[in-house]
C-alpha cells in the first residue's frame, strides 16, 4: 500500500542532513499521525535521555503508521517539538543513527521546533507525521 512520493532537494539549497526539503505526494491516501512520545503500553514515560526517549517516541509513530497499511518510507512530513533544542542538537548525529536504524533513508520532510514543555511533564520529545499511501 505503499505512495508514490518525489523528495525534492534544489541544489541552491543548503544541502539537506536527515531531510528532505520538499516532498511531492501522489498517492490517495492521506494518514495522520498523531504526536507520539515515549510512553509505553501502560501510558508510562520511558527513558530518561533524549535518545532514549527519541527511539521509544519514533517507534510508536511507526507503529501508528504500519497499522494503517504504511511504511515509514510513506512519510511525507514528521514535526519534531523538543523541549531542549542545545540538547537535541547536540545529540543530532545519534538521533539521525537511531532514525536510519528504525526508519531507513527516505527522509520526509521535517521541522524541529522547540517547545517550553510537552503534555506529560517528563516528556522531552513529541513526534507528529504526515504519510501517502495508495
Amino acid at each position: 500500500m505503499s505512495s508514490d512520493l518525489d523528495r525534492i532537494n534544489p541544489p541552491e539549497l543548503s544541502p539537506p542532513t536527515g531531510f528532505s526539503h520538499a516532498v511531492v505526494a501522489t498517492g490517495s491516501r492521506l494518514v495522520m499521525l498523531a504526536g507520539q512520545t515515549s510512553l509505553d503500553g501502560d501510558g508510562k514515560i520511558t527513558g530518561s535521555t533524549l535518545p532514549e526517549q527519541f527511539t521509544r517516541a519514533l517507534t510508536n509513530l511507526l507503529t501508528a503508521l504500519r497499522h494503517t497499511g504504511g511504511t515509514p518510507a510513506d512519510l511525507a512530513r514528521v514535526t519534531v517539538y523538543a523541549t531542549d533544542i542545545a540538547d537535541y542538537r547536540t545529540h543530532a548525529r545519534e538521533l539521525g543513527r537511531i532514525w536510519k536504524e528504525l526508519a531507513g533513508r527516505d527522509y520526509p520532510a521535517m521541522a524541529v521546533i522547540g517547545v517550553t514543555r510537552l503534555w506529560d511533564e517528563q516528556a522531552l520529545v513529541e513526534l507528529d507525521g504526515t504519510a501517502v499511501l495508495r
